[in-house]
Parts: C-alpha cells; structure tokens; sequence
C-alpha cells in the first residue's frame, strides 16, 4: 500500500518555528483529519508537501522516494489550499482542462459532473465566483485530479450547510470508489468527524497526537457538577481543561474515569471539544 512518510520535518523563518521536527505516516485507504489552531503549523506542513515551500530540515517521501522538485511523484499528490492559486481570470472549464496536462488521470467528465451536482457555472472566472463556490470549484479540482494523496485545507470556508452536507458525502463516495487517501484540515471538527478514521493535532508546531479517532476521543472524559465538587474531584489529575460558569464547573481529564462521585456527571467529548482542551482551552480555539 502506498504511503506518504514525514521524517522530522522542520520549517523555520526569520528564526520562528512553523514546524518543529513533524513525523507521521499517511496510507492510501484512510481519511485523516489534520487538525489544530489557527497558526499551528497545518497550512505550512500542506504546502511542503506539494512543494510550494521547502522545509528548513526533513524529508517528505513517498514510497520511499523524496519528492521534492520530483514531478512524477507530485503527480499523484493533490493539495488543495486555502489560497488562491488559480488565476483569477480563468474560466472553470478551462482549468478543468488544463489540470489534465499535469495530472494524467484528471477526470473531465467527473468535474463537471460535481459541478453540475454543485449548481457551479463552468462559465464562470474564478474571479466571478463567491467565496464558497471558490472554495467548491477547488475542491472539484482536487476530487477529480486522480490522485492517490489529496490534502483539502479549509474545504468549506464560505460554503453553505447544504453545499457542505453535499460535499462530505462525495468525499465518502469518492473515497469507496478510489481508495485515495484523503487529509482534510478543517475548524467545522464536530461536522467532518465522522469522516476521520485517524486524527493528527499540532499545536505550535509539534505533533501532539497521531491516533485513530475512537481512541483519541476515549483517551479523556468530561466531568460536570457544582463547582465545589469538581474541583475537588480534579485534584491530583491531569487536567486539560476547566471552565466555570456561576456555581458549576466542568473539566475535561486526561485518562479514563475512575472513582467519580454520584454529585457529578461524566460523559465523553466530541471531537471538537477535546482539540479545544489539547490546545489550549476555549479561549484559544
């Protein structure tokens, strides 16, 4: 099975950290969520990926091979960023076309399927398009490029709550029919969580987490209750995070629960909550 390896991967400018020494494995038949803050290092470990930056120290190979400067490896890796990159004044349908020069296996009749499926104009300049239906069109392009390895950062910035219900089936149908791996870095956690199978999180740069997803979510719980008795409850334990509001408190724990009293409540977190408690609390997310 195809993979993608990220050796100790470390970007660095104007001597800040984007990167610090980033290790993971990514395997064609899995969807990954890539997830973090805002300036946590996503965007930057996408970019080198494609090779639209280059990283300070580390490799990214694929099958074993580096593939940097390496145009016959970064054929079969797709990246879809947040920026545009697309000239504004082209038309959808010429960058359908177009695409095709470079990816090799670029479905035409696919793309223009989505965006009929969408309601998108191929008529249409990039720059004439909303900020969704950017977004949208970007996405077409990346699902129909015939690649193995397709990151999608921020896929649904601008896109409304039918478009995006829309796109996470086609993601799982593409994904069924393709087996191509998709990493989808997104702040909509809790809506794409039941796509993920596997969960990286950065925070500041470094890699905090590398788990499949059930097992991370299971790796903490949430305690709830009068304030008094949540913290008492806390001490001595690993404390991610702890939010008060009048008399009552609650707590997300490292661990699994033991010994709660019947005066607090106990539940699981979703996704969402739990980065917000790996990386810094709410005031952070």
């Amino acid at each position: 099975m195809s993979k993608i390896e990220i050796q100790s991967l470390t970007k660095r400018y104007r001597g800040k950290t984007a990167l610090d020494g980033v290790s993971l494995s990514i395997a064609k038949g899995s969807i990954y969520g890539l997830l973090g803050r805002n300036g946590a290092g996503k965007t930057t470990l996408v970019n080198m990926v494609g090779n639209r930056d280059f990283p300070t120290s580390g490799k990214v190979l694929l099958d074993g091979e580096n593939v940097m400067e390496n145009d016959r490896l970064l054929r079969r890796i797709y990246c879809m960023g947040a920026d545009d990159l697309i000239p504004a004044y082209m038309r959808v349908r010429d960058v359908i076309k177009s695409t095709k020069f470079f990816y090799k296996d670029f479905d035409c009749e696919y793309a223009e399927k989505l965006c009929g499926q969408f309601g998108l104009d191929m008529k249409k300049r990039m720059s004439q398009l909303s900020t969704g239906y950017r977004t949208i069109a970007k996405v077409i392009f990346a699902m129909s490029s015939g690649a193995e390895f397709i990151f999608l950062d921020e896929p649904t910035l601008g896109v409304d709550a039918n478009h995006r219900e829309l796109l996470y089936r086609l993601i799982l149908e593409r994904f069924e029919q393709t087996e191509a791996a998709f990493i989808i870095s997104t702040h909509l956690i809790d809506e794409c969580a039941g796509l993920f199978e596997r969960c990286f999180v950065i925070r500041d740069g470094k890699l905090i987490a590398d788990e499949d997803s059930d097992s991370l979510r299971r790796s903490c719980y949430l305690v709830e209750g009068k304030t008094v008795d949540v913290d008492s409850y806390i001490k001595g334990r690993e404390v991610l995070t702890r939010s008060e509001v009048g008399s009552l408190c609650s707590a997300c724990i490292k661990g699994e629960a033991e010994d709660v009293p019947d005066s607090l409540e106990i539940s699981q977190p979703t996704l969402q909550q739990l980065l917000i408690a790996m990386t810094g609390g709410e005031n952070n997310a």
